[in-house]
Order: structure tokens, then sequence, then C-alpha cells
């Protein structure tokens, strides 16, 4: 994105949240149309390969976001405010489940999953990325989501989960071997 088109989609952002804030419904729309892609996919990497969870999810943080609209500052771009709060929700939800049996154990969910057929087809690899990466314990699966696609640092990543940051750098260790194993690369 150039920095003038980077400019006029913040500055549309912004006249949308001012009139979702003023109670105009199709200005909320028009921010949910922009940004549920986005906001979508990172939820879905950070709870896994449950897309329902993940749709749940998504409105959860959208409804989250309308609620908390009055309170945004600007002093950020919105679309960072957005994206940290689904960050937020998806976290939120690991830490529940952390309460739940099994929590790190899900590894087995690997030998349910087929892996694409990469015979050719351009988004074989990406699909056995995306898979490989859902079938990682949650916590792994979190740390690297956060760390490598997110670019967050281990100290944030350690203050989310809570976690020391040494975990951190543990689990994101433990989810790159577990992916280049999955995925059958050398390391």
């Amino acid at each position: 994105m150039t920095d003038t088109t980077a400019l006029a989609a913040a500055e549309t952002d912004n006249g949308l949240v001012r009139a979702a804030v003023g109670g105009d419904m199709h200005a909320f729309e028009a921010i949910y149309r922009r940004h549920a892609g986005r906001i979508h996919g990172v939820i879905q990497r950070l709870v896994g390969g449950q897309g329902v969870r993940a749709d749940d999810l998504t409105q959860e943080a959208f409804v989250r976001a309308w609620q908390a609209l009055p309170q945004f500052r600007f002093e950020s771009a919105f679309s960072t405010w957005l994206h940290r709060l689904a960050v937020n929700t998806a976290l939120m939800e690991l830490r529940s489940r952390r309460a739940q049996p099994l929590f790190d154990e899900d590894e087995d969910r690997l030998d349910d999953l087929g892996m694409a057929d990469s015979a050719g087809h351009h988004t074989a690899l990406s699909l056995d990325l995306e898979r490989a990466v859902a079938t990682l314990p949650p916590r792994a699966r979190a740390v690297l989501v956060l760390y490598d696609v997110e670019g967050w640092k281990h100290e944030e990543i350690a203050g989310e989960l809570g976690m020391a940051v040494g975990s951190s750098k543990a689990q994101l260790h433990r989810a790159r071997q577990l992916l280049r194993e999955r995925l059958g690369v050398e390391a």
C-alpha cells in the first residue's frame, strides 16, 4: 500500500469511526466489511483450525469494538486498535481453554488431518502450512503467530499469555520444530 493510499484509508476509517460513534450503523457496517477478513484471519491463526469458533470470535471482537468505540482516541491507526482488540479476544479464548484438560495435548489432531495434495497446486504449500500451524499446541501456536506473523516481541507475548519471556522463546522454538517435522523440512 502506498503512503497516499494508507493515508486515505486511515482518513476513511477515522470518518467511519466518528460516524459510528455518533450512532451511524451503516458506518459501523462499513468498518466491519473493510476489516472483517483480516480480523478473522488473525483470530483463526491464533485459535487454530476451528472455523466456526473463529467466526464466533470474529463477531465477538466486533461487538467489543462497537462497545469500546467511544473510547477510541485516534492516537493510533484504527486498524491497529481493532487488530489488537481482536488478538486480545483470541488470547482470552486461549486462556479459557487453558483451564480445560489437554490444553497442550492436542497434537494428536494431526493424525486426523490429511495434508493437502502438493502435486503442482500453487496453494498446496500454504494449505499445508496453515493446516500444520492449526495442529500446533495452542500456546506454541499463539507464540508462533504473535511473533512470526504479527511481529510482537517476546516481552509483549509473555505479558499477554502470562508466561516468562524464556517460556515464550521456548514455545517459539518448539512451534518451529514441530512445524518442520510436520512439513517434512530438514532443520
